[in-house]
């Protein structure tokens, strides 16, 4: 049995990122650049003016001007300004030569002898410079960068039209145990429902992957042999249930039959201990166990560590918000345990009702923390570590992920 933090570790040390594919920025959103990119040229490409205004040197300060004709946003003008003699200007209109600032149309009167300008003029005002924004050559997007619409602008604004990403992680889901029936079958009085190979193919969509169901096994060793076998495409295969010690749990032994080499195979966690983590060639597994609660929260911390590798970000590491706990709470003490609560931004409280093999806390909890083996008690204005669950917020190296006393 592993540590949490040694799992952790493993996991970081030995998952890389899948393939690359080039695709146009527009539908390069969500995935992880492969890439740095640089500017090609300054923004602005010129000196520009930031206001609808008149172009006018200090010189003239507390006097009054002749307007030369108007440069508007995208013309090319000679105009030239000098002493007593103005330009109107528009937005983002270029800075004609010898202006000193721009004064803002509503800080100037217009009279019968001209424009008349405030006593007090600053060099530069109102003026945007070549390059403020962005210097040619800069990095403005950096390889293992995760691609978001406002990155996009960047790009678009140097002529991007293309980049190179990580290509989605392909996850593989099937189901296992004979005492399961998928939602959209009929059902027995003796059987339940499978909730968790539907919840980790939305989650897994949700983190970016492409991912796909593949059934349900037999419980026999054949039957998950060939369900293996056919998704050892994938870049990682998703299993819970068949990893504890009952007679029929042959997941386990299914797969080391089929080579996997063991990453580990428990961790010290409550809920799911026999959580495992191992490989097939160039595919990953996640074991994870058969009950609804245990199975999400080990998803969260393994599965969810195992997908941002494979997805090549720059920043993997999951990065717990540091929050109050919101009421005081008497925990078991004894094991690293896990408890879901709600986050409203403030504070994190701690769900009443939570159990391994619940499915309600799912849908109710925002984020999850960790609390180690010697916390007996929370109490309320406590600082806790909570990982959150509604987005997938990560940082480059390791951070401290356990609440203690």
């Amino acid at each position: 049995m592993v540590s949490i933090t040694e799992a952790l570790e493993r996991i970081h040390a030995n998952v890389k990122a899948a393939g690359t594919e080039i695709l146009p920025i527009e539908s390069a959103v969500g995935y992880v650049s492969a890439e740095h990119l640089h500017a090609r040229f300054d923004l602005p490409r010129f000196d520009n003016s930031a206001m609808d205004g008149y172009a006018v040197t200090m010189a003239d300060a507390g006097g009054i001007i002749a307007s030369q004709p108007t440069i508007f946003a995208g013309d090319e003008s000679d105009v030239k300004v000098r002493p007593g003699y103005g330009v109107k200007i528009m937005t983002g209109a270029v800075m004609p030569k010898g202006a000193d600032a721009v004064i803002p149309v509503e800080n100037t009167i217009e009279t019968a002898e001209g424009i008349s300008l405030p006593d007090t003029i600053k060099r530069g005002a109102h003026i945007r410079k070549k390059g403020e924004d962005i210097t040619k050559g800069e990095r403005i997007l950096s390889a293992g960068e995760t691609i978001t619409a406002y990155a996009l602008t960047q790009l678009a604004s140097q002529g991007i039209t293309h980049v190179r990403v990580f290509q989605k992680p392909r996850v593989t889901v099937f189901a296992t145990g004979h005492e399961l029936r998928m939602h959209y079958e009929p059902i027995e009085a003796h059987q339940i429902y499978n909730s968790n190979a539907p919840m980790f193919i939305a989650r897994s969509l949700e983190l970016g992957c492409d991912a796909r169901f593949t059934g349900a096994t037999a419980d026999t060793m054949e039957s998950i042999k060939a369900h293996i076998a056919a998704a050892l495409d994938a870049d990682l295969i998703i299993t819970s249930g068949g990893v504890s010690v009952g007679d029929a749990d042959f997941t386990k032994e299914a797969f080391a039959e089929l080579g996997m080499e063991t990453l580990f195979s428990k961790v010290d966690i409550k809920p799911g201990k026999p959580t495992s983590v191992g490989r097939i060639g160039k595919t990953w597994v996640v074991n994870l166990p058969g009950n609804p609660s245990a199975a999400a929260v080990n998803f969260e911390i393994f599965a969810r560590s195992i997908i941002n590798r494979l997805h090549g970000m720059q920043a993997p590491y999951i990065a717990p918000i540091v929050t109050l706990c919101a009421e005081s709470k008497k925990i078991k003490p004894g094991k690293y345990s896990v408890l879901m609560g709600r986050f409203d931004g403030e504070g994190f409280e701690i769900l009443e009702k939570q159990g391994p093999g619940m499915v309600s806390p799912l849908k109710e909890a925002d984020g999850l923390i960790i609390v180690t083996p010697k916390v007996e008690c929370l109490e309320k204005g406590q600082r806790v570590r909570m990982i959150p669950l509604r987005c997938n917020q990560t940082a480059e190296s390791a951070v401290e992920l356990f609440t203690s006393v």
